[in-house]
């Protein structure tokens, strides 16, 4: 019976171990594209996390984020990013998620306001590159062309090999009247990317 008792309590405790092992991983599924699964894991993760585990929520809410924006549904992204703030206030990373999910909304000075925090609170996060790109197209959207070719300049000063971001800054210049400077920029985005229309045609505008 001692024997009996003893072999359950092993089996137990090794599918136990088994099952955690083969739990799935949200952030390994939001890497692999697979972004609802990346979501019911997280929503899963959240009710399992109580409130004393803080840390593992805020990772279960960043992932959760990122893949409601990858999936369009700014909404959902923008309401579990308030949450997540209402549990703890300055997470660079729900920062970040809530500026991108207003940007997408359309709010725009909102997203700005956050945006700005996200600097403040890290001038070198990892996603700063990002944070000013979307500051740009916010200026860009307001009319504010000096302040969206600082914020455009910025971006491609922490990651110079983005094609696209060049050609907004173009964009951005040209608009602003800055023939020379739009041309260089549309130049640079060719030189990295030679298909992409956007700078093919803005090239041709201003060289027009």
């Amino acid at each position: 019976m001692k024997r009996s008792a003893l072999f359950f309590l092993i089996v137990f405790f090794v599918v136990s171990f088994l099952g955690a092992q083969t739990k799935p991983d949200a952030l390994e599924l939001y890497r692999q594209g697979q972004f609802s699964e990346a979501v019911q894991v997280c929503l899963q993760e959240l009710k399992d996390r109580g409130s004393d585990e803080s840390k593992r929520r805020m990772d279960s809410y960043t992932v959760l984020g990122w893949s409601y924006l990858r999936l369009g549904e700014f909404n959902n992204a923008l309401s579990y990013a308030t949450q997540a703030r209402n549990e703890v206030r300055y997470d660079i990373r729900i920062v970040e998620i809530e500026a991108e999910a207003l940007y997408n909304l359309g709010r725009n000075l909102e997203a700005l306001t956050l945006f700005e925090e996200y600097i403040s609170l890290s001038p070198t996060g990892e996603r700063i590159d990002s944070v000013f790109y979307y500051m740009g197209e916010i200026f860009l959207r307001l009319a504010e062309f000096n302040h969206a070719d600082i914020a455009f300049s910025t971006a491609l000063y922490h990651s110079p090999q983005v094609a696209r971001w060049w050609a907004r800054l173009g964009y951005t210049r040209e608009q602003n009247g800055d023939t020379g400077g739009a041309e260089s920029a549309y130049l640079k985005a060719l030189e990295l990317k030679p298909s992409l229309e956007e700078a093919k045609v803005g090239l041709e505008r201003v060289r027009g």
